[in-house]
């Protein structure tokens, strides 16, 4: 069973096309990572998928059921944009006023529970508008989570917070999905940060889907490459595309993609006189493979 199941959405505004023909699979358990440039079409589908907005054609299920059936409308908790906090009030208060609203029981239990899940407890009185960008965002999650949802739609919700933030949004996310058996869908522009977590990854670009691959996919997938730094990367790197097809002066290093000879490389380079800092073998990620999906795309 998928968690998400998409096809032929297709949702325009003024003649405009924000999704075209789109399709998407996400597996029940896994963790989400939607990735696409801004306008790309990611936030509509997200609203989509959540009844905010109405698409003009094409089919959405959730858990096999179409997205509109009210049972398992109940099953879908989601962060998109903005935290709809009241800033005055604090944030048991804010929690409570969401829980009456869907009618949920045993409120206080379950406004422990949620912050609990977020790393909030201790902030239980807290105004809302003295937390930091960080605690906002786990309030926001905190909320979305009211009610036991089986998926959670979150839009870009580690934008923003610093390394710290960030690693405890990541463990609070895996988290979720290990423990209280929720299927993730997370957008993001911070690849570094999302390649940590996601298991799966679906690629979108002017309303179209690109690309759905797993994260085990994409590491049997992508290209190894052999980093290097000496004392003169531009001279460097005159001399290796001579034996090499593919070598990238990047940053203050050089990179040759598809090969694994790390010897041949040290033999050309020290009979040319060059001091060798670094070199080592490693495979691209997901910011690069995204880059170069992309670049491809275009062309």
């Amino acid at each position: 069973m998928n968690a998400i199941e998409i096809k032929n959405l297709t949702k325009s505004f003024r003649g405009l096309y924000a999704l075209d023909d789109f399709h998407m699979t996400v597996p029940v358990g896994s963790i989400y990572g939607f990735i696409g440039e801004n306008g790309s079409g990611k936030s509509t589908t997200e609203k989509c998928i959540c009844g905010h907005l109405v698409p003009n054609k094409g089919e959405i299920k959730l858990f096999d059921k179409d997205y509109t059936d009210p049972g398992v409308r109940a099953k879908v908790g989601a962060l998109i944009e903005n935290v709809g906090c009241f800033s005055n009030s604090s944030i048991y208060a804010n929690l409570k006023m969401q829980a009456l609203n869907l009618g949920i029981e045993n409120i206080d239990e379950e406004i422990h529970r949620v912050l609990k899940i977020v790393r909030m407890e201790e902030h239980i009185k807290l105004p809302f508008k003295k937390c930091s960008l960080g605690m906002k965002q786990r309030v926001g999650i905190a909320m979305a989570l009211l009610g036991n949802p089986l998926l959670l739609i979150l839009d870009e919700p580690i934008n923003g917070l610093d390394t710290d933030g960030m690693k405890m949004m990541r463990e609070i996310l895996v988290d979720i999905t290990k423990n209280y058996h929720c299927t993730v869908l997370i957008s993001s522009h911070i690849l570094g940060e999302l390649e940590k977590i996601a298991t799966h990854y679906g690629i979108i670009r002017q309303g179209k889907m690109i690309q759905e691959i797993s994260a085990k996919e994409m590491e049997i997938r992508n290209r190894t490459f052999i980093e290097i730094e000496t004392n003169n990367n531009k001279k460097a790197y005159d001399i290796l595309k001579i034996y090499f097809k593919d070598v990238r002066l990047k940053d203050i290093s050089l990179k040759i993609y598809d090969e694994n000879d790390a010897e041949k490389i040290m033999s050309i380079l020290l009979s040319n006189n060059f001091e060798v800092s670094k070199i080592v073998q490693n495979k691209i990620g997901l910011e690069e493979y995204y880059i170069e999906l992309m670049s491809k795309e275009r062309k």
